[in-house]
C-alpha cells in the first residue's frame, strides 16, 4: 500500500530534505518542491570570483542524527558527504584582548577556565553534569517526540521543572560559575538558534553536551555540500526534486490538503503535504485561502520572533592560519546589547560578531592564497527595527569590517577581493521569513514543545510542519529532529512501513 501513497514536501532546507529521505525510505513516493534556484533554504550558497560563500548554518553538531538518514536504507553518509572536525570549536575574544579556546578536550578546556578564574573549574564540571541531564531529558527523550496535545506537554513537565527549565540559560550558568566572561562563554550558544541567553530556557544548555559528545564539524566544500549529499541520496531512493518553482498554494477541501500548486502552473494531488517553509508563510500564504490558514496566520503574527541577522560575506587576499574556523568577537556589552536586539529594537553602535573562516579548515572554499570569511551580527527583526536596509546596510557593513580589521586583520580593506552583505530584508524576500527573522519563532519556554508549531496540523489532518517553526526548533539537530517526529506521524497516517 505504501508505494501508492504520495507526499509533497515544500522547501528543500535541512528539515525538508531529512523528512523527504525518511518518507522515501519508508516507500512513500515523495516530491520536494523548492522555490529558489538552488536547494538548501538557509544553507544556500553563492560563488563569486572563485570564492564559495555559505549562507549558513556553519556549525554541524550531532552528526549521528544525519548518518541515520542514510542508515535507514542501508547506505553510508560518507559515500556522499565528508565531514571534517573543527578544532577549537570556537575562539571567544573580548575587547580587552582576552581569548578563550572552547573545545571538548577537557584538559585544555579546564586550563582555559583556570586562566579566567581557577575557582570556576569545579563549577564548570557541575554545569557539565547539569547539561548532561537536560540533554537526556530535552534532546534524547523529547527531541523527536511530537507534542500534539496539552496532555503530552504535561507528561514532560515534571522532568523539565526538576531541571529548572523556567530559568534562563544565563541564570543557570551564573549559578555554577562566577567569572562574567565564562558566563558569556557558556551561554552564547542560544544565539545560534535565535534565543536570547537571558530569556531562553535553561533546557538549551543541552547544546553544550551535544557539542562535548559529538564534536563540531564542517562539510568539505561547504554546508551546501551536505544538502547536495542529501539530495543525491534522496534521488537515489527514487525521490523527485522540483527546483526553482515556488509553491503558491496548498489547496484544501474541508479538513484535507488536496493539491499543491506552483508559480509555473504545476498542480498535483498528494496524500499528504508537509511544509518546511517559514511557519507564517505556510499558513498565511500557502493555506491562506482556507479558514484554517487564515486563522492560524493571524494567530501566529501575535507570537514573538527571533532576531534578524546582518551578514557580511567577504573574500580576502592572503591566508590566516592564526584565525580559527569560528570566532566570537564579543562587544563591550552583553546584556545591554541583547536588550537592544530583543526588546528595544534599536541599531546600537556596538555589536558582537560571529566570524566564520572556513578556509582555515577547507582551503577549497577560496582560490589558492586567498580566504573566505563571513561576519555575522544579530539585529532586531523588521517588526522591531523598521529601518531602510538599503541605506543602513553599507554603513553597518563598513563598521563590521572596521572592527574585524581593528581586532584581527589591520589592512582588511586593502585585501578585499569581493564582498556583499545579506540583511533581514533579504531573509524576508528570499526565504519568506516573517519579519526577516532568521530562526522563526523565538525559542522561549512559552513557545516550545506543545506551544510551538505542531508537527501535524490540528485541523487539516494531512498537513504537516517540519523545520525551525515546529518542535523542537532551529539548528541542524533541531530541524532534523523535527523531521523524525513529523515522519513518524506521516508514516503512521499513510500506513507505510516504519522508518
Amino acid at each position: 500500500m505504501s508505494k501508492d501513497r504520495t507526499a509533497c514536501v515544500v522547501g528543500a532546507g535541512f528539515g525538508g530534505m531529512a523528512l523527504a529521505i525518511r518518507l522515501q525510505s519508508a516507500g512513500i513516493r515523495t516530491t520536494v518542491i523548492e522555490g529558489r534556484d538552488k536547494p538548501g533554504g538557509r544553507a544556500y550558497y553563492w560563488e563569486r570570483d572563485g570564492f564559495t560563500f555559505d549562507g549558513g548554518p556553519t556549525v554541524v553538531t550531532d552528526p549521528d542524527c544525519l548518518k541515520e538518514l542514510w542508515a535507514l536504507s542501508g547506505h553510508d553518509m560518507a559515500d556522499d558527504v565528508e565531514l571534517m572536525p573543527v578544532k577549537p570549536f570556537y575562539r571567544l575574544n573580548w575587547p580587552d584582548g582576552t581569548n578563550f579556546n572552547y573545545s571538548n578536550n577537557h584538559d585544555e578546556l579546564f586550563a582555559e577556565i583556570e586562566k579566567l578564574n581557577p575557582k570556576d573549574v569545579e563549577g564548570y564540571k557541575n554545569f557539565l553534569a547539569y547539561s548532561a541531564g537536560v540533554y537526556e531529558e530535552g534532546y534524547v527523550k523529547l527531541g523527536t517526540v511530537p507534542f500534539l496535545d496539552f496532555k503530552s506537554m504535561m507528561k514532560a513537565a515534571p522532568a523539565l521543572a526538576k531541571k529548572q527549565a523556567y530559568r534562563s540559560v544565563y541564570s543557570m550558568v551564573s549559578s555554577y560559575v562566577e567569572n562574567e566572561k565564562l558566563r558569556e562563554a557558556l551561554s552564547f550558544h542560544t544565539l545560534l538558534v535565535g534565543g536570547n541567553p537571558m530569556k531562553t530556557s535553561s533546557i538549551y544548555a543541552l547544546i553544550h553536551k551535544l557539542e562535548m559528545d559529538g564534536g563540531v564539524w564542517w562539510t568539505r566544500g561547504g554546508t551546501n555540500r551536505l544538502i547536495a549529499g542529501m539530495i543525491r541520496h534522496f534521488e537515489r531512493l527514487g525521490g523527485r526534486m522540483i527546483v526553482g518553482d515556488p509553491v503558491v498554494q496548498v489547496h484544501v477541501d474541508g479538513k484535507r490538503a488536496q493539491e499543491v500548486e506552483t508559480e509555473s502552473g504545476f498542480r498535483e494531488p498528494f496524500d499528504a503535504v508537509a511544509s518546511n517553509a517559514d511557519i507564517v508563510h505556510s499558513y498565511r500564504d500557502l493555506l491562506g485561502r482556507s479558514q484554517r490558514g487564515w486563522a492560524m496566520g493571524r494567530r501566529l503574527k501575535r507570537k514573538s520572533y527571533s532576531p534578524g541577522l546582518f551578514v557580511v560575506h567577504f573574500g580576502l587576499e592572503g591566508t590566516w592560519p592564526g584565525i580559527p574556523h569560528h570566532m566570537i568577537l564579543f562587544g563591550p556589552r552583553y546584556k545591554g546589547l541583547l536588550d537592544d536586539i530583543y526588546s528595544n529594537g534599536v541599531l546600537p553602535e556596538d555589536f558582537s560578531i560571529y566570524l566564520h573562516h572556513p578556509t582555515v579548515t577547507d582551503p577549497s572554499m577560496a582560490p589558492k592564497g586567498k580566504s573566505t570569511f563571513y561576519a555575522l551580527v544579530p539585529v532586531a527583526h523588521m517588526g522591531k527595527l523598521a529601518i531602510d536596509w538599503e541605506e543602513y546596510g553599507p554603513i553597518l557593513e563598513k563598521r563590521i569590517l572596521d572592527e574585524v580589521g581593528r581586532r584581527l586583520i589591520p589592512d582588511i580593506h586593502d585585501r578585499i577581493v569581493t564582498k556583499f552583505h545579506y540583511a533581514p530584508t533579504d531573509f524576508a524576500q528570499d526565504l519568506n521569513a516573517h519579519l526577516g527573522s532568521a530562526f522563526s519563532l523565538e525559542p522561549v519556554l512559552t513557545q516550545s514543545a506543545y506551544f510551538r508549531g505542531h508537527n501535524r496540523d490540528d485541523v487539516i489532518n494531512n498537513f504537516y510542519l517540519v523545520g525551525a517553526g515546529t518542535h523542537p526548533g532551529a539548528g541542524i539537530p533541531g530541524v532534523v529532529g523535527s523531521a523524525k517526529a513529523t515522519a513518524g506521524l506521516m508514516i503512521e497516517d499513510l500506513g507505510a512501513r516504519a522508518a
